[in-house]
């Protein structure tokens, strides 16, 4: 899954002349939290909803109405936005975003093309789209989690007791994260599955290959399996 995939385009900006107002009303009419910061065309920071926040004096936040709308017409977007914004290509995975964003404690950032064009702007909110729409949770279905040996076929193994039951499968994801030695956990994701049929299709994986739970995300029915 590539960052060009799941980006905001247009992207909405704004010019570093503009006044700190100007930005809370783009934030507030588009429902968005971070704002790219142009001259002319380039990219020279970005504006975010904390660093309006962070903009107001104690005392104005403190004085009425009139004070805080003077306040944030007079101030400049440039002397609240973060200079030298991380940005990344439209070819980074989903993954390298998250790292990103991880590292540098930012929950978006604008994508700009390898010439230099801003192409787009992705968040944290893009990634859990992604996470929601990619491993086709919507699609409801049922979850089963797995502790595998880390050899071929192994995967093999338990899709072909899954398919048996004339189940589609929707996604299939696999870590070594906290996996014990020569082992590998197995997400897979299957619809089309009669709830009649769970129980034996439960116990034939569970003598197959060590099943750690499954979880029936049509009626939120779960089970959780001896020494998970």
């Amino acid at each position: 899954m590539l960052v060009n995939d799941w980006m905001n385009t247009p992207v909405v900006t704004i010019d570093r002349k503009d006044s700190l107002l100007k930005a809370v009303n783009l934030m507030k009419e588009h429902e968005i939290s971070i704002l790219p910061v142009l001259d002319g065309a380039r990219l020279v920071g970005v504006i975010t909803d904390r660093d309006l926040k962070r903009s107001a004096p104690s005392d104005v936040l403190l004085g009425d109405m009139k004070d805080i709308l003077y306040h944030m017409g007079s101030v400049k977007v440039e002397a609240a936005m973060s200079t030298d914004p991380i940005t990344v290509p439209p070819d980074y995975t989903l993954e390298e975003v998250a790292d990103v964003f991880l590292t540098n404690n930012i929950s978006g950032c604008p994508v700009l093309s390898y010439e230099g064009d801003l192409a787009g702007i992705i968040t944290k909110k893009d990634l859990f789209r992604a996470v929601i729409v990619v491993p086709g949770f919507r699609k409801r279905g049922v979850v089963f989690g797995f502790m595998l040996e880390d050899r071929p076929g192994s995967i093999k193994e338990v899709t072909d007791v899954i398919r048996k039951y004339n189940a589609r499968l929707i996604s299939i994801m696999a870590t070594y994260a906290k996996a014990p030695e020569g082992y590998r956990y197995v997400y897979i994701r299957a619809f089309m599955i009669e709830r009649r049929i769970l129980p034996q299709l439960n116990q034939e994986l569970a003598e197959t290959a060590k099943l750690l739970y499954m979880v029936d995300l049509r009626d939120g029915k779960r089970e959780t399996y001896a020494n998970y």
